[in-house]
């Protein structure tokens, strides 16, 4: 209520129990002042009462909520089940125009207002995570695959004659397939082996560029976030090699908002040389619904022509999602999750390094990979070629979500091209193993159960073994065996 109507309702309650009611009305104003003034995420979080009063506030802004709206087009806000309209807090037109995902819209001031303020807000977390020089970022309703296609589409427009996009080889089909969808051939540059870590090698990305030309290259396609024993790409050096080539450099940061080590490599990279684009999810670094992510850059003018790219006006979940979240964590509750992510990130290095101890294997060693792990399975291949997959059927099972069991030599074909070792990253890496990782909102009851049933799995194949070989019939010494002949 207004001031007005604050002083019409001291006639009808005690004026005192108003003017605290007032009170309490404009401590909630107060913040969300705050928030349109600065446009960063507050420092401390809103309780839910602010956030739903904000989101109130902007709903009513909007044509489809106005008393006696008289709407006679094709797209007015109408939705028909109340369900849906309260789930969305009735900001029901989403955001941008026909021709801009970021433009405002005439009949939603509100919903505008809103992505506006998202895109504020996230651009303020992407610094305090460590890229202090970002100059812009919007948040698109597609997740990292689909929103890589938008930035190498955007590319096309500067770099007509391109034809291939350079890209140091993470075995994951939709940083793949979002070259192809694109429309450009992905020139995969394998990776070497140095101990157990899998890196980029330099010298073979230099040695593509030489043999394909400059002019044809669209961009290099690099990655941060991603599954041991694949570590960040060297993100400074591909940036050198980026700006003295006149290349652009894309980079798929899909859950390294999350990773200080991994944003400062973006921000290092953009320090000594050139990234034209980081691409990062929200679901995985903000804990939302799957469905957006954060298209982000060091020049505003293709940050914005990124987003002028994208076809008409667009969901406003993804944005709500992200806001919301945001304004409830305050900076310094997402910081806490940062820092509680480190801090397991430890427990399960140290953990799954007991555990692989006790079974004769090992933990491989990536220092140079913040938040995935991976523990070899030699003994378990030994065993029996299938025993490893099985390892991974019941860690499902059981409930254990995440852990991904790889075993040697499998094969994949993806857009004609075959990747062989597919899912290790590499033709041919020495063993078998087994990736968990710490990501943002795991918690020590994860770590635990995740120790706890991995060991009842393995006690169990080792023991179904030891079974089976028992059990194999024996032969007399002096009788010959024939059953191969």
């Amino acid at each position: 209520m207004n001031s007005e109507n604050f002083s019409l309702s001291e006639k009808i309650v005690s004026t005192s129990y108003v003017r605290q009611g007032s009170q309490a009305r404009r401590s909630h104003e107060q913040l969300i002042r705050l928030l349109l003034e600065q446009g960063k995420c507050p420092e401390e979080g809103w309780s839910e009462s602010t956030v739903e009063l904000f989101l109130s506030e902007l709903a009513v802004m909007d044509s489809n909520n106005f008393l006696g709206n008289c709407g006679v087009g094709e797209r007015e806000g109408r939705v028909a089940s109340s369900l849906v309209a309260r789930r969305h807090y009735r900001l029901i037109h989403g955001i941008g125009r026909s021709g801009d995902i970021a433009a405002v819209q005439p009949k939603a001031a509100g919903s505008s207002l809103l992505n506006k303020l998202t895109n504020s807000v996230v651009l303020d977390i992407l610094k305090l995570s460590g890229v202090r020089s970002v100059a812009s970022c919007f948040v698109v309703p597609l997740a990292t695959g689909m929103s890589l296609t938008l930035c190498f589409l955007t590319l096309r427009h500067r770099r007509p004659k391109a034809r291939y996009i350079i890209w140091p080889r993470i075995d994951q089909k939709s940083c793949f397939k979002a070259m192809i969808t694109a429309g450009f051939e992905p020139v995969v540059v394998e990776n070497v082996l140095e101990g157990d870590e899998l890196r980029t090698d330099l010298e073979a990305v230099e040695r593509k560029i030489e043999e394909l030309g400059a002019e044809n290259i669209l961009c290099v396609h690099s990655t941060t976030s991603c599954f041991a024993p694949r570590v960040p790409d060297r993100l400074e050096e591909l940036s050198i090699l980026c700006a003295k080539q006149n290349i652009p450099h894309i980079v798929n940061n899909a859950y390294g908002v999350q990773s200080s080590k991994c944003m400062h490599l973006i921000q290092q990279g953009a320090r000594v040389g050139r990234i034209d684009a980081f691409v990062q999810s929200l679901d995985k670094n903000f804990m939302v619904p799957v469905g957006g992510a954060i298209i982000a850059g060091f020049d505003e003018s293709f940050v914005q022509e990124i987003s002028q790219m994208y076809p008409g006006r667009a969901s406003a979940s993804p944005s709500l999602d992200v806001l919301i979240t945001l304004l409830t964590l305050g900076a310094s509750g997402y910081k806490k999750l940062l820092s509680e992510r480190k801090e397991i990130y430890l427990l399960l290095a140290q953990e799954l390094k007991s555990l692989a101890s006790a079974h004769g294997e090992r933990l491989l060693h990536t220092p140079h990979n913040p938040i995935s792990l991976a523990m070899s399975l030699d003994g378990l291949q030994a065993e029996s070629n299938g025993a490893v997959t099985q390892l991974g059927s019941m860690l499902f099972t059981r409930q254990v979500s995440g852990a991904r069991v790889i075993p040697l030599g499998k094969e994949q074909t993806i857009s004609g091209h075959v990747f062989r070792g597919f899912m290790s990253h590499s033709d041919a890496y020495p063993c078998p193993y087994l990736n968990a990782a710490s990501a943002v909102g795991i918690t020590r009851e994860d770590v635990t159960l995740c120790m706890k049933r991995l060991e009842k799995c393995l006690k169990t194949l080792k023991k179904e073994k030891k079974v089976a070989k028992s059990s194999s019939p024996v032969l007399p010494p002096c009788q010959e065996d024939t059953t191969g002949e």
